[in-house]
């Protein structure tokens, strides 16, 4: 059973950086991707950055392009989103999500598995 859980969360002033972390467990994940979500309150969830585990392949919201930086440690099978010039409206909650799926995923429905998110707030 795939397991992910975020950490990394927190309160942060417009224009600082925060970097989360997703420890990810339960199988291999040679050519899955990994990817980065987030849920603003009522707002439907949308993607943020996605990577292939097996090769540095990348692709990001335009939102996000420039600021954010997705990446991943096979060693500790973790993912990382550093995310720098944090703006108030990339305030919501981080989610972590996996896909066996071939090719890189940015759809929410192409995900099978999730983290339980965690809260990102950016004061201004």
């Amino acid at each position: 059973q795939v397991q992910l859980v975020e950490s990394g969360g927190g309160l942060v002033q417009a224009g600082g950086s925060l970097r989360l972390s997703c420890a990810a467990s339960g199988r291999t994940f040679s050519s899955w991707s990994m990817a980065w979500f987030r849920q603003a309150p009522g707002k439907e969830r949308e993607f943020v950055a996605a990577i292939r585990w097996n090769i540095p392949m990348t692709t990001y919201a335009d939102s996000v392009k420039g600021r954010f930086t997705i990446s991943r440690d096979r060693t500790l099978n973790t993912v990382y989103l550093q995310m720098n010039s944090l703006k108030p409206e990339d305030t919501a909650v981080y989610y972590c999500a996996a896909s066996g799926r071939t090719g890189l995923r940015v759809e929410v429905s192409q995900y099978d598995y999730w983290g339980q998110g965690t809260q990102v707030t950016v004061s201004s």
